[in-house]
């Protein structure tokens, strides 16, 4: 956590040397001192939706076969998501492309050899101790491109209210500190403004354990924790 401040002159003699600020609004001066607070709140949560993105690479002669064999292919993907009980609306088609493979040689022109298709879906898991498993499922029946997997809140805004919670007791101290230190004492917080939330959603990588694995094994993934800030900025008034 990181708090700044800002000692601003009294507000008697801030209307004095501000012009423009005393004749747009010269009866929302307040008689004392301000202080402005950057406070960040954080909690943890442990992730409970895991998103990662599958798919199926193919070559072929033509585009036709290219993009022939990569349907076959997806269609087992599609369908282990399906086994493994991944909803629909979790499952979201990425990309998908087709592009001309080409062999290059010294003062000749490009030649076409083949042609690469790809397609790849985004795949929401909200059974991350599953991630794994359905991993390993995928590649067994013909993906062969996996990113991810990302770790996530599925709704954090219990989190983040706890977090705004939190910036603001710590705001108040920090208040309670300068006040003292300058001979003044808090006498209201005069605005609360939010600059900036983490809702959890670009966690650090996960970890994956590192370990002699069986044949029968799972692919492990750790979820361990993610954190949730929120960002306030906090004017008080001392007197």
């Amino acid at each position: 956590m990181r708090s700044t401040f800002f000692l601003l002159a009294p507000a008697l003699m801030l209307a004095a040397v501000s012009p423009a600020v005393a004749q747009t609004a010269p009866a929302l001066l307040p008689d004392g001192t301000l202080l402005d607070i950057t406070a960040e709140g954080h909690v943890a949560r442990v992730p409970d939706v895991a998103t990662i993105r599958a798919g199926v690479v193919t070559q072929g002669q033509t585009a036709a076969a290219a993009l022939s064999d990569n349907a076959a292919r997806m269609v087992r993907v599609l369908s282990a998501l399906k086994k493994a009980g991944v909803s629909a609306r979790d499952v979201r088609t990425a990309n998908v492309s087709l592009s001309p493979q080409y062999r290059y040689a010294d003062g000749q022109a490009p030649v076409v050899t083949g042609y690469q298709a790809s397609n790849s879906v985004s795949v929401r898991f909200h059974d991350v101790a599953k991630s794994g498993a359905i991993l390993d499922a995928l590649v067994a029946e013909g993906a062969n491109q996996i990113d991810g997997p990302s770790l996530s809140i599925d709704q954090p805004d219990a989190a983040l209210d706890e977090a705004r919670s939190s910036a603001v007791k710590i705001a108040q101290a920090r208040a309670e500190l300068y006040a003292k230190a300058s001979g003044l004492s808090v006498a209201r917080i005069v605005s609360i403004a939010e600059s900036g939330a983490n809702d959890g959603a670009t966690p650090q990588p996960p970890m994956l354990f590192a370990r002699q694995m069986k044949a029968s094994d799972a692919t492990p993934v750790a979820a361990g924790e993610t954190e949730v800030s929120v960002t306030l900025l906090v004017r008080f008034l001392l007197k």
